[in-house]
């Protein structure tokens, strides 16, 4: 796994703090703990621009064939936040200290890009994606929200782009993060991050 810090994220880490992403790589790296309990932002609520709130249960990626359940993810006991299992039946990882898919503000959703001795992971071809592919995040109550790319970076994890990832926006936002780039002794060298932005078009 690898430390992804931030100065600000939506809802409310506080300055200085670090999230985790698991890569899968049967490695890791120990970063610096989130300072405190997130708490939700006022942003993340009912709003004109955005949908109630209801938590994610299934991601669709029709461009890159990912159909995957989601899981819940908290903090661990150190501080960091919680990455989904290494398993054989891999699955993403909505950070649930984040709006759902559909509030305002970034919703944060964690996969891995290789799963260890099980082969590739959920998010294995995320940096594949292109502007404009479609994201569609099933919720709880029985609705769907639609996302469209909007860009796709990899970065190296000392350049992470905290601000941007995390930071506040004013309409509904998705983030998908995973591990890309060069294979090192502790994983990987860099993150692919997949911007996207609410979509109007149904599903």
């Amino acid at each position: 796994m690898t430390a992804l810090s931030r100065r600000a994220f939506v809802t409310g880490v506080g300055a200085g703090g670090a999230l985790l992403v698991g890569c899968g790589a049967g490695h890791g790296t120990t970063g610096p703990r989130s300072p405190g309990t997130p708490q939700t932002s006022s942003k993340s609520s009912k709003s004109p621009q955005g949908q109630g709130r209801s938590v994610p249960i299934r991601l669709r990626i029709p461009a890159i064939e990912v159909d995957t359940p989601v899981i819940r993810l908290g903090l661990a006991s150190d501080g960091s936040v919680q990455v989904p299992p290494v398993t054989a039946h891999d699955r993403a990882g909505w950070y649930r200290h984040s709006p759902t898919p559909g509030q305002v503000g970034p919703s944060v959703i964690l996969g891995h890009v290789t799963v260890g001795a099980y082969g590739d992971g959920v998010f294995h071809d995320l940096g594949r994606l292109r502007r404009g592919d479609r994201i569609v995040a099933r919720l709880e109550n029985g609705t769907a929200t639609v996302f469209a790319v909007s860009s796709v970076r990899t970065v190296a994890k000392a350049d992470f782009p905290a601000d941007e990832v995390y930071g506040d926006v004013d309409r509904p936002e998705l983030r998908l993060i995973t591990c890309g780039g060069a294979r090192t002794d502790d994983g990987y060298a860099d993150n692919v991050i997949v911007f996207a932005a609410l979509d109007s078009t149904p599903p």
